[in-house]
Order: structure tokens, then sequence, then C-alpha cells
């Protein structure tokens, strides 16, 4: 028996050993510290000692009405946009699941290009469209749904339309994603089960849509609230956000402290953000299973 066994050993083919998951590892680890890790270290270690070491900067940022008006602005914003975005892309992630192949190419495909194009020039497109005299307050004056044009540019509304429709395409594409798993025999079932449309989807589309649109959510918030460009043309001064303020202490104010103490608080907020998620969707594995 034991010479069987030697002689089975024998004749069983050598793997080759694994190479360690270290030889792998330490690359992403060295340009994860080298580009993000030392550049977050200088700036918190020039937050606290510019102009004096302290916490002198995180003070005046907190304790400035003007600066909480700024991020009262900015995760009012990023909330609101994101909102709306998943208001918007929820049903066009449905309708894209469920339509022709060749339809949903279409539309794939005029998503695609409206990511490909230039962020300055869609912004530069949204501030023709929505200045007094543009577009839209003239197809709403002719409809005769207003008698004077509206506000829409140089203000909060103005950023929140150009933001969200930027912002779509980042929640839509996650959203289809989940959506196409689901079985359809899933909604069918609960059709022959006696519920209705609306039922079907609170009870059985939204649950299983659930980590698509908490992803998709994620993702446009974190993005909305280091957002520039946007919020820079169609804001205006009045209507400054975090990213805004940041920049111009870097680069007017030449004040690298206060720019590096909102930078942090900026980050610890995302980063709070992705450590809630990430437990959330945790969580609902563990659920699952």
């Amino acid at each position: 028996m034991s010479s069987q066994i030697r002689a089975s050993t024998a004749s069983a083919p050598v793997r080759p050993a694994r190479p360690s998951g270290l030889r792998w590892t330490l690359p992403a680890l060295a340009f994860v510290m080298l580009f993000f890790v030392v550049p977050v270290a200088a700036l918190l270690l020039r937050s606290i000692t510019e102009p004096a070491f302290g916490l002198q900067n995180y003070v005046a940022l907190l304790g400035s009405s003007t600066y909480l008006k700024i991020f009262v602005n900015t995760f009012l914003v990023s909330a609101v946009v994101t909102v709306i975005s998943l208001t918007i892309g929820f049903p066009v992630a449905w309708a894209l699941a469920i339509m022709p192949g060749r339809l949903a190419s279409v539309i794939f495909a005029i998503l695609l290009l409206s990511m490909w194009t230039n962020l300055l020039a869609r912004t530069y497109a949204w501030m023709v469209l929505l200045q007094r005299t543009g577009l839209i307050n003239k197809m709403l004056i002719g409809m005769g749904l207003i008698d004077q044009p509206l506000p829409l540019v140089n203000n909060l509304v103005g950023v929140t339309i150009g933001m969200t429709y930027i912002m779509l395409p980042f929640i839509i594409l996650p959203l289809y994603g989940v959506i196409r798993k689901i079985d359809p025999a899933i909604l069918q079932a609960a059709a022959l089960c006696g519920a209705t449309r609306w039922q079907s989807l609170v009870r059985v589309l939204l649950p299983l849509a659930l980590p698509g649109m908490a992803a998709g959510a994620l993702m446009v918030f974190v993005m909305s609230l280091g957002y520039f460009v946007t919020p820079a043309l169609l804001g205006g001064t009045a209507n400054m956000m975090l990213a805004e303020l940041i920049a111009q202490f870097v680069q007017s104010l030449v004040n690298w402290g206060m720019g590096g103490a909102a930078a942090l608080l900026l980050l610890v907020v995302t980063l709070a953000l992705y450590a809630v998620q990430l437990r959330f969707a945790g969580d609902q594995r563990l659920g699952d299973r």
C-alpha cells in the first residue's frame, strides 16, 4: 500500500510554485505611497505649520460664517445633484435594459459621446442655453409659461442643472449594469402573485437594484463635492463651492495652510462617505448569505 502511494506521488506532475503575492503588491503600494500618501501627508503638514504651527487654519475655516456658507453650498448642491441624477437615471437605466438592442446601442452612444465631449465646451454650452436670452428662456416665454426670463446662471440653480447633466452618465451606467443582471422571471413571478406594477417596482426591482443605486449615488456625490469648472462658470463668485475656495487659497492668495486645511476636510468627508458605503455593502452581502 505504501509503495503504491509513493509511486503515485512520484508519478504526479510537479506544479510550479506560485509567485509570491507580495511581488505584485509592492509596486501598487509604492504607487499609492508616492502619489497619494506622500502628497496628503505634505498637505496635512502644511495645513498645521503655515503660517504657524497649530490648528488655526481649521478653526478659521469652521468658525467663519463665510466659509461655512461655502461648505453648505457644496454639500447642498452635491446632495440635490445626486437626488436628481438618481431620479432621472433610474428610469433611463431601466428603459435601456428593456428596450431593443439596436435602440439601446444608439442611446449608449449618445451617453458615451456626452462623456467624451470636452467638459469646458459642455459648460459653456449650458451658459449659452441658460442665459436670459438663451434658448431655454425663449422657449418658456414662447410657450406662455413665464413672462420674464428666469435667472438661471450665476446662481446655484445653474450649477445644479449643469452638474446634473454632467453626472447623469455616471449613475446611469452602474444602474444599467445592475438592472441587466436581474432575472425578468422574478418580475413575472411577482405579477403572477398578484403584485401591481408599482408593488413590483417598490418591493422587487428597487431592492434588487439598490447596490447599483448606492454605488452610483456615492460616485456622483463625491465627484460633485470636488467639482470646479462647472460651479466656477455657472455659479459665479457669489455662489462659490469648496473646490473654488481651495483653488483661490492656493492660486490667488498663495495660502497653502488654508488651502491644505480645506482640502483635507473635503478628503475626510469623502473617505467617511466611502467607509459608510463599504459598511453598508458589506452588511448587505452578509444579509444575503
